[in-house]
């Protein structure tokens, strides 16, 4: 039975569009998983640099297609691009056709992206989008992932052995005997440790390799009666043949390799919830949101984000009060007390000596969202004409978004409408959290401190203001920076030497007494703003000195400039690792 006209509708019309938008998405997927398979070829030659290239290729795919579906839908439709009545019919026609499809919520949130765009939806529009609130990623995720299963019968080796045999590259290993003494050895050594040696009866792999740069990872799990383990191989190909660079079977281990201030994983995957719900065995506490988003499918974890937080608010009076830390000069940062994210809107004026203009600040945010993070820089999610209730906002923080935000942020009857805004995974200010502790615990933060400022000069990154306010610390104890307002390339920089004063009245000076350009930077004067007690000072220089010298800068910038790929690791084997072009 046909359904009835709409005006000057007829349901032919709705069906083109909504068969033009299925199309769009289908061609953006197919693109998307052309450039993850490109990860093996990309591992195998070692080509990193053209693994760079791939993943800021993907990252900006969504966007693409959708400006593109936009533009068509506007010639197509003319008068009546924005006419509702047409829209509701395409979406129930969008639905019919996408029901099946596995992971079906991804064309819907394509869609809804569509229609946002089209009509700058302010909130949500129900009748002309799929509501966030009402799709859930893991709910067609029933089916088991497809798995190679390898059952324990006692030789643990034998196991290990047809695993690796299992890895289809086109490196030879360099030792395979030697690769699987050492998984089987410490494999062998964690289950004792844990008194599971005897329980675990089977080890499950999920069958597609994770690749991101120069690594290519085996994600599973070993599984036995109330018992569900990690187990994830870091493999690299080092040129003279691929090798083990570590086993990881701790949730702690495996959350720092999926953690969303690390780049996204290229990885195949037919059915990608039912991905994200394997990754949910091995990292409960893990956000949907995260994985999602680690996996590439970033529109996704953002949409998963948004669902997540208005669940939290449903119901809750809990009210939204200003994020712990300094109050930043470019920011004005909240949050929700019981939500483990932070919200951050750019201020529409910035106090001296912030002179950076709001442009400037978006594009740096951008090249974060496209850059290997290198587990140093947080992911802040984009969102756009975001609807909440004013209600939930403390008077103060209230206060100083009208005052302060005026240009983004606008009342509407019950609700708070912010024009643009990005969410970020709430950590502990460095400050604060080396106020509240001691000790070894303090020394580990100092130490990992310069290792963080470290890491991010290896992927040409230069965090610009090096204040201890202006890094965080996760829950895991690491050290991560998130203040992206004076972020630049290290190769964008011109370090010099502090020179020597001429005269006594020069070394009182309190203004330079020689010519400084925009770019100039002196990191011997690093340590003299970082208010460290001596002893965290002492600690600083004596592991990470090096930092707070002109030429450990400039080394970094020669080796990038000559085409170096200096990959950061999720797990300890060293600090950096160079991998060269093949």
């Amino acid at each position: 039975m046909s359904r009835p006209l709409l005006g000057n509708v007829t349901p032919s019309a709705a069906q083109d569009c909504a068969r033009r938008i299925a199309a769009a998405f289908a061609a953006y997927n197919a693109a998307f998983r052309a450039i993850t398979r490109r990860a093996p070829e990309r591992f195998d030659a070692r080509d990193w640099k053209g693994s760079q290239h791939d993943m800021v290729e993907r990252i900006e795919l969504y966007d693409h297609f959708v400006e593109r579906s936009v533009a068509e839908l506007r010639g197509l439709l003319g008068e009546r691009a924005l006419e509702r009545r047409l829209w509701r019919e395409i979406r129930t026609e969008f639905a019919d056709r996408v029901a099946t499809l596995a992971d079906a919520e991804f064309p819907k949130t394509y869609f809804s992206s569509v229609s946002r765009r089209l009509f700058g939806t302010i909130g949500v529009a129900p009748d002309i989008e799929f509501v966030a609130t009402d799709l859930d990623p893991l709910a067609n995720a029933t089916s088991p992932l497809v798995t190679h299963t390898y059952p324990i019968h006692g030789s643990l080796r034998l196991l290990i052995e047809e695993l690796l045999g299992d890895l289809h590259f086109r490196t030879p290993w360099r030792d395979l005997d030697g690769s699987i003494r050492q998984v089987a050895n410490e494999v062998r050594v964690h289950l004792e440790r844990l008194g599971a040696l005897s329980a675990v009866t089977r080890i499950e792999v999920i069958r597609t390799v994770f690749y991101r740069m120069s690594r290519a990872y085996v994600v599973g799990r070993m599984v036995g009666p109330g018992l569900c383990i990690p187990l994830v191989l870091a493999l690299r190909n080092a040129g003279g043949g691929l090798g083990i660079d570590a086993v990881m079977m701790s949730g702690a281990d495996v959350s720092v390799v999926f953690s969303v201030s690390r780049s996204y994983f290229h990885a195949d995957l037919d059915r990608v919830d039912e991905a994200v719900a394997f990754l949910r065995s091995l990292l409960p506490h893990k956000p949907v949101s995260e994985l999602f988003t680690m996996l590439g499918r970033a529109k996704q974890g953002k949409t998963e984000r948004y669902r997540e937080i208005m669940r939290h608010l449903q119901g809750t009076e809990e009210q939204f009060v200003h994020a712990v830390g300094d109050k930043g000069l470019v920011m004005v940062c909240f949050t929700l007390p019981s939500l483990e994210v932070v919200f951050k809107v750019i201020r529409d004026r910035f106090a001296y000596p912030k002179n950076v203009r709001r442009e400037e600040v978006l594009a740096k945010y951008h090249l974060v969202y496209t850059h290997d993070r290198a587990g140093r820089l947080v992911d802040a999610q984009e969102f756009r004409r975001l609807r909440l209730p004013r209600r939930l906002f403390a008077p103060q923080l209230l206060q100083e978004l009208r005052e302060e935000t005026a240009g983004t942020v606008r009342e509407d009857g019950e609700d708070l409408v912010f024009d643009h805004l990005y969410i970020e995974r709430r950590l502990i200010p460095l400050n604060l959290y080396l106020r509240a502790t001691s000790g070894e615990t303090a020394t580990q933060a100092v130490r990992d401190y310069g290792q963080c400022i470290r890491d991010l000069a290896h992927t040409n990154i230069f965090p610009g203001d090096l204040l201890p306010k202006n890094f965080g610390v996760t829950r895991h104890g690491r050290v991560i920076f998130y203040d992206y307002d004076e972020l630049c390339r290290v190769t964008d920089c011109h370090f010099r030497d502090l020179p020597a004063p001429r005269s006594f009245e020069d070394e009182m000076s309190a203004e330079p007494w020689f010519y400084v350009g925009e770019a100039d930077v002196f990191p011997e004067t690093f340590i003299n703003f970082m208010a460290f007690d001596e002893t965290q000072r002492e600690t600083l220089l004596r592991t990470h000195a090096d930092i707070f010298t002109a030429e450990f800068w400039r080394q970094v910038q020669q080796r990038l400039s000559a085409g170096a790929v200096l990959e950061v690791l999720p797990y300890p084997v060293g600090p950096v690792r160079l991998a060269s072009s093949a």
